[in-house]
């Protein structure tokens, strides 16, 4: 029936139709796009899916549908796959975020032993405790200036007193003349494995020990503390201008 009439209603419904789709596929875009900007802001909540009941098993369950409601097939279709997935890609977008706050936060720091925490404060105390002055009074020292002359250069002696932190009063061992002489113009003595020392600068600064062993390749010595809280403590590595031998 090709009336001008039925061709005109025809094609009325046809751009009804198109309408109708277009207008469901901006409201979809329009929701993507609100749950974009929502994800930027704000945890998103998921839909709570709750089961049908009724309270009085006689009463019927009534469905209303809206008049306008109706349309093609192809548009509800269309729609419905719309909108699972917008459904999908929230849930994607959820996930991610949630993925990512897990990521962020800091890991755990995995928990230091007893030793561990000792052998940190040894290295402090060593860091910390090193001064630029090492003369102790009754350790035996060797004079290296040869500004005395032959005289007294390499000669051992004994430090009797202390001034001013950086100048010794020291004893000769063989003549028992006494000088009096900067710590520039000393330097320590290393006994035999077995001899008292005292360890005059770092951490140990101080304490009195017994040589254990003598490391020449890295000038360096072993001790073991033989008096005071330390008493019994093994250390070692002690550098050569760090310990002396007690007179």
């Amino acid at each position: 029936d090709r009336d001008p009439e039925t061709i005109r209603r025809q094609q009325e419904q046809e751009r009804k139709k198109k309408q109708d789709l277009d207008d469901e596929e901006k409201t979809a875009k329009f929701i993507e796009q609100q749950v974009r900007r929502g994800l930027e802001g704000k945890e998103l909540e998921m839909p709570v899916y709750t089961e049908l009941t009724r309270e009085n098993e006689e009463e019927k369950v009534i469905f209303t549908l809206n008049k306008g409601a109706s349309t093609s097939v192809a548009a509800s279709s269309k729609t419905g796959v719309l909108g699972q997935n917008t459904l999908k890609m929230v849930e994607r977008a959820v996930k991610r975020k949630g993925a990512a706050h897990i990521s962020g936060q800091p890991k755990e720091k995995k928990k230091k032993s007893a030793l561990d925490e000792i052998m940190e404060l040894e290295e402090e105390k060593k860091r910390t405790s090193r001064r630029d002055y090492w003369l102790q009074p009754d350790i035996i020292v060797k004079i290296v200036t040869k500004k005395l002359g032959e005289k007294y250069h390499k000669k051992k002696a004994v430090v009797k007193e202390v001034i001013d932190k950086y100048t010794a009063v020291v004893r000769l061992i063989d003549s028992g003349d006494k000088l009096k002489l900067d710590q520039t113009h000393l330097e320590t003595v290393i006994p035999a494995p077995g001899k008292k020392v005292m360890v005059l600068n770092g951490g140990y600064r101080g304490n009195e020990g017994i040589l254990e062993s003598i490391n020449e390749r890295r000038f360096s010595v072993t001790i073991t503390i033989d008096s005071g809280p330390l008493k019994g403590r093994r250390v070692e590595d002690i550098q050569y201008e760090d310990v002396s031998k007690l007179a």
